[in-house]
C-alpha cells in the first residue's frame, strides 16, 4: 500500500538540500516555542505583507500555500493546523497565523542558571585547596594548584601505567649485575630460592633466562624441548610464545627475532619468525623437573641444546632459487658462538624497581634506550608531561622531584591496595563466590582488553571485544608479577597454567608470620603436570626468605619433599613459624613472625574442573 505524498513534501525532495535546510529551520523554531516565523524574505509568489507584531500574513493574488511555506519555512501541513484549514484553498485578503499565540518569546540571552554552570565562581573548594578567580581568571596561586596537581597527576599515571617498562629494564640490571651480557643465560641450576629478589618467581621450575640486543639485527634463538616461556619487549609487551605454548609446542625449533629497525632480507621459512618494537628483548623460559624429583636432565638439554647468535640475511631458509633473481647474496650459516651460562641459584640480585623517585630515572632510561614508538602515543604524552622524551635530558627542578616523589608513594600505594583490597573496586576478580583466592586477568585477559575466550571441541571462542583498556587488572598485575604471554590464562585443558592468589584468610584478615593457617586441597587436584604453593613477602613481593631457603610445597619431591595426602584424598598445606605437631614437612611452609605473607597456588597443565570450578580449594583459615 502505497501513501500519498503531500504536495509540499513532494516539492520538498525536488528541492534538494535546500528545502532540507529549510525545514530543519523550522523545526528548530518550532521546538525553541520561537513566537516569530523565520521570513526569508519575498519570492516569485508570496510577496504578501507579514506583520512582525502579529505574526500573521496577509495574503495577496497569486499566493498559494507552497510558496508560503517555502518563505516562512513552515511545512505546509503545519500552516494548515495553526490556521484550521480543511484543504489547500486561500484567497486574496486571507490573513495567516504563522506562530501560536501563546508561544513563549524568544530570549535574546542564555539563562543566569547556564551562565552559572559555566562560570568560575570567585572561590570554590576542592581536595587540593581552595581556588579563587577573579572575573574568571585564577589568581597565581591557584594557578599554580592546578600545575602541582597536573603534574602530580600524570606522574602518577606514568607510575601505574609504566611500571612494566621499569620492571622489564629491572630485569637486564639484575641479569648485569651478576655479569649477564646480551645472549647469556641464567640459568637456576637447582632451581630459585629465596635469595634473590624476584617478582612472584617460583621454586618449582628450571628458570633460564636473558636479555637480547637486536639493535645490530635480528637474532637467531634455537629453542631446545620441553620449554614453557615468552620473549618480551621491554614493555613486557608479549612478542611471542615459545616452548609448549609457542609455535614449536615443546618440540624445540629456530625463532628468528627482528627489531623495530631492520629492513634488511629475512629468510623465506625454516624459522618462527617474530618482531619486537624495542632493540632489547627478555627471553624467560621454564622447564619442567624430570619426575618432580631431579632438574639435572633439564639443565644438561637447555646447556647442551639452547644457541643464540645473529642471524646472516641469505643462509639457511633462503631458498638458492630465490638469489637466482639476482637481490640475495648467498651466505653460509654463521659461526655459532659458544653460550655463557651463570648458575642463578643461591646469588643474591635484585631485578626490582625503586619505588621512590628513582622509578622515574628507571623510566626514562628505558625510554632513552628503547624507539620513541615502542610505547603507545598516549603513554609518550603522559610521559612527555612530566619531562621524560626520548631523545632529550631528564632535568626535573626541585619542585617537580618533589611531585614525582609523591607521585611515586602514591602509585606504590595503589598497586598494593590493588592486591590486598582489591575487593573494595574489583570484587569480580574474587575467582568463587565468597572467596579470598582471586586473579586478576580474568578480567581483561593477558592483553588487558578483552576476557579470555572459551575453548570448546578444540576451538577456542573469542569474546566481543570491549575496546577498553582494564588499566587497573593491569596496574595490578605488573606491580607484583612479570612478564605477559596468552599461556598464562588460557582456558585449555592440559596447557599452560594456573594461577590462584590470596591475600587474606579465611575472615577476610590479612596473614601473620606469628600465626598459623592451613588449606586444604580436595582430592584430584586438577593439574597434569603438579601443583605447588609458594609463600611472597608482602614488601618485596618476593619468595619469603625463611631458613628454609625455599617456600614452597606441592607435589614434586625437589627442592623439598613432597605433600602427602590424607585417606580422603584430600592434601591439607599449613603456613606458620614452627612446624605444627604431627605434620610432615612436605605439608609446611615456614613463615617469619616478623613477616607478612600472601601465597599464590599453581597448577601446572590445569585440568577441566579448574576452569568448570567444579575443583575449588579451601580457604586459608587461621588455626586456633
Amino acid at each position: 500500500m502505497h501513501q500519498k505524498r503531500s504536495k509540499w513534501l513532494t516539492r520538498f525532495r525536488s528541492r534538494g538540500l535546500r528545502g532540507a535546510g529549510a525545514a530543519l529551520a523550522m523545526m528548530a523554531c518550532l521546538f525553541a516555542g520561537g513566537a516569530q516565523a523565520a521570513d526569508t524574505g519575498e519570492r516569485h509568489h508570496a510577496r504578501g505583507q507579514y506583520d512582525t507584531v502579529t505574526a500573521t500574513y496577509a495574503v495577496v493574488e497569486g499566493d498559494d500555500l507552497i510558496a508560503i511555506s517555502e518563505r516562512f519555512e513552515i511545512p505546509v501541513e503545519s500552516l494548515k493546523a495553526l490556521n484550521k484549514l480543511t484543504s489547500d484553498g486561500i484567497k486574496v485578503g486571507d490573513k495567516l497565523v504563522l506562530a501560536t499565540a501563546d508561544a513563549p518569546e524568544v530570549s535574546s540571552d542564555v539563562s543566569e542558571e547556564t551562565r552559572q554552570s559555566l562560570s568560575a565562581p570567585d572561590s570554590v573548594e576542592t581536595r587540593i585547596g581552595t581556588l579563587e578567580f577573579k572575573d574568571g581568571v585564577p589568581t597565581d596561586e591557584t594557578a599554580s594548584k592546578v600545575y602541582d596537581t597536573l603534574g602530580f597527576t600524570r606522574a602518577l599515571n606514568v607510575y601505574n601505567n609504566s611500571f612494566r617498562g621499569a620492571s622489564a629494564l629491572g630485569l637486564i640490571k639484575g641479569f648485569q649485575s651478576i655479569g649477564a651480557g646480551s645472549g647469556d643465560i641464567i640459568i637456576f641450576e637447582e632451581l630459585m630460592d629465596a635469595s634473590s629478589l624476584f617478582l612472584t618467581g617460583n621454586a618449582d621450575t628450571v628458570y633460564y633466562l636473558g636479555w637480547v640486543d637486536l639493535s645490530k639485527g635480528p637474532v637467531v634463538i634455537v629453542q631446545p624441548t620441553d620449554g614453557l616461556g615468552a620473549i618480551n619487549d621491554m614493555w613486557f609487551s608479549w612478542v611471542t610464545d615459545v616452548g609448549k605454548p609457542g609455535p614449536d609446542r615443546g618440540l624445540g625449533g629456530k625463532y628468528l627475532i627482528v627489531g623495530p629497525d631492520y629492513d634488511g632480507l629475512l629468510p623465506e621459512s625454516g624459522y618462527f619468525t617474530a618482531h619486537s618494537k624495542t632493540n632489547k628483548i627478555l627471553y624467560a623460559m621454564r622447564a619442567f623437573i624430570k619426575d618432580g624429583k631431579d632438574p639435572k636432565p633439564a639443565v644438561d638439554n637447555i646447556k647442551q641444546n639452547l644457541k643464540i647468535y645473529p642471524y646472516v640475511p641469505g643462509s639457511y631458509g633462503t631458498p638458492i632459487a630465490e638469489a637466482l633473481e639476482g637481490g640475495i647474496k648467498l651466505a653460509g650459516e654463521p659461526k655459532i658462538p659458544e653460550m655463557k651460562f651463570i648458575n642463578g641459584s643461591g646469588v643474591a640480585f635484585n631485578t626490582i624497581p625503586p619505588s621512590d623517585y628513582g622509578f622515574f630515572e628507571w623510566i626514562n632510561e628505558n625510554v632513552q634506550n628503547e624507539p620513541a614508538t615502542s610505547y603507545d602515543v598516549e603513554l609518550a604524552g603522559q610521559l612527555a608531561a612530566i619531562g621524560i622524551v626520548h631523545g632529550k635530558e631528564f632535568k626535573p627542578d626541585d619542585r617537580m622531584k618533589k611531585i614525582l616523589t609523591d607521585a611515586a608513594a602514591v602509585g606504590q600505594g595503589t598497586g598494593r591496595a590493588l592486591q590486598w583490597q582489591f575487593a573494595d573496586v574489583h570484587p569480580d576478580w574474587a575467582r568463587y563466590e565468597r572467596s579470598q583466592w582471586s586473579l586478576m586477568l580474568w578480567e581483561g585477559g593477558a592483553l588487558f582488553e578483552t576476557p579470555p575466550p572459551a575453548f570448546e571441541d578444540g576451538m577456542f571462542k573469542p569474546l566481543p571485544p570491549t575496546g577498553a583498556r582494564t588499566l587497573d587488572s593491569r596496574t595490578a598485575f605488573y606491580y607484583a608479577y612479570t612478564l605477559d604471554s596468552p599461556a598464562m590464562i588460557m582456558q585449555i585443558p592440559g596447557v599452560g597454567s594456573q594461577y590462584l592468589i590470596a591475600f587474606r584468610d579465611a575472615n577476610g584478615e590479612v596473614f601473620d608470620g606469628a600465626k598459623t593457617y592451613k588449606v586444604t586441597l580436595p582430592k584430584d587436584i586438577p593439574a597434569a603436570a603438579f601443583w605447588s604453593f609458594t609463600l611472597y613477602d608482602n614488601q618485596t613481593r618476593s619468595m619469603l626468605q625463611t631458613p628454609q631457603k625455599y617456600p614452597r610445597a606441592g607435589s614434586q619431591s625437589y627442592p623439598s619433599p613432597a605433600a602427602e595426602a590424607d585417606e580422603d584424598g584430600s592434601t591439607t598445606v599449613y603456613f606458620g613459624p614452627e612446624q605444627p605437631d604431627g605434620i610432615k614437612r612436605g605439608n609446611w611452609i615456614q613463615s617469619m613472625p616478623d613477616k607478612g605473607w600472601f601465597a599464590i597456588l599453581r597448577l601446572y597443565s590445569p585440568l577441566e574442573p579448574f576452569f568448570t570450578k567444579e575443583w575449588r580449594p579451601s580457604e586459608i583459615e587461621l588455626v586456633q
